[in-house]
């Protein structure tokens, strides 16, 4: 949350040069506050442990949000009890006469298939299309960003000689932006993936931003340029073990997948994993929802 403070206290300026949120007496007493609406779309099969993670991450502000969960009608994931998303869950038809300050879209199992043979894709495209003028800005995760970027810009992905696992170090290419403030000039996110979306394509596209790289990951962070989609190529939202357990369920499935790195402490899978990518995973959520939502969407929904 802000600093309020008087509107010509010296003090004002060397904050704001620092990037510090200050607000001065003026602009508190014209604020119009409400709760967020924020909606995740989660495509996730493993629905209740995605929604956990993202909620935990969500919550962790004084904002008031209230939340909306939004599972694909064309298709129903097998990992998740009917009773469950009928109880907590509403469909794109039940909320696209709807408007939001916010959208989460997920990452799904399903980056080995070309977008157009993903069973929802044509919902998804719907979704993604109706963002454009009934959300204020949207967060695209893992497999999603891909989809986003090939769906707005027409981004390709591109298949990795083998699957991307561990938890990467990462640089801000433009440390002055809002969605970095509190972030170290190096920080860590979890990734876990076998493709990518193709950097040279998003390195000549003039509407996009690269905001963050990793130099073993890759591309991690990618905005339009008027800050109202990002795409994140990573998982932030990851508990401890998810990375041990996904390693262990392609072990069982026989697949041979790399050891994460940087993940098990002495590479050794017996051992407790260190959890170093939280602080920031809280950070890169609460400034995305502080300076991109709550900031900057309109107090009447029906103006986005």
């Amino acid at each position: 949350m802000p600093i309020k403070i008087p509107n010509d206290l010296p003090a004002r300026q060397v904050l704001e040069d620092e990037h510090i949120f200050v607000m001065t007496e003026t602009r508190a007493l014209s604020q119009d506050i409400r709760p967020l609406k924020i909606g995740i779309v989660n495509l996730m099969p493993t629905k209740i442990t995605t929604e956990t993670q993202l909620l935990r991450c969500l919550a962790n502000t004084p904002l008031q949000i209230e939340v909306d969960l939004i599972h694909t009608q064309s298709y129903t994931a097998k990992n998740t009890a009917e009773t469950h998303l009928t109880t907590f869950y509403r469909t794109f038809a039940d909320i696209k006469d709807e408007n939001y300050d916010g959208i989460i879209i997920t990452g799904a199992p399903v980056e080995n298939m070309p977008f157009e043979q993903v069973e929802y894709w044509p919902e998804l495209c719907a979704i993604m299309d109706w963002t454009q003028t009934h959300v204020h800005s949207t967060m695209h995760i893992c497999w999603a960003s891909q989809a986003g970027l090939y769906y707005h810009y027409g981004i390709p992905k591109q298949a990795l000689a083998r699957k991307l696992s561990g938890v990467y170090s990462h640089k801000l290419l433009n440390p002055k932006a809002r969605l970095f403030r509190g972030f170290d000039e190096e920080y860590f996110a979890p990734h876990s993936r076998h493709t990518q979306s193709d950097p040279e394509a998003i390195s000549q596209q003039p509407e996009l931003r690269v905001l963050a790289v990793s130099p073993q990951a890759g591309i991690h962070i990618v905005s339009d340029q008027e800050s109202k989609l990002f795409f994140i190529s990573g998982h932030s939202e990851y508990d401890l073990y998810t990375l041990r357990d996904e390693y262990q369920r392609d072990l069982n499935n026989g697949l041979a997948v790399p050891l994460p790195l940087n993940y098990f402490p002495q590479d050794d899978p017996s051992q407790k994993p260190v959890n170093h990518w939280r602080a920031h995973a809280n950070l890169l959520f609460t400034n995305w929802l502080n300076y991109y939502v709550y900031q900057t969407t309109p107090f009447d929904l029906e103006q986005i």
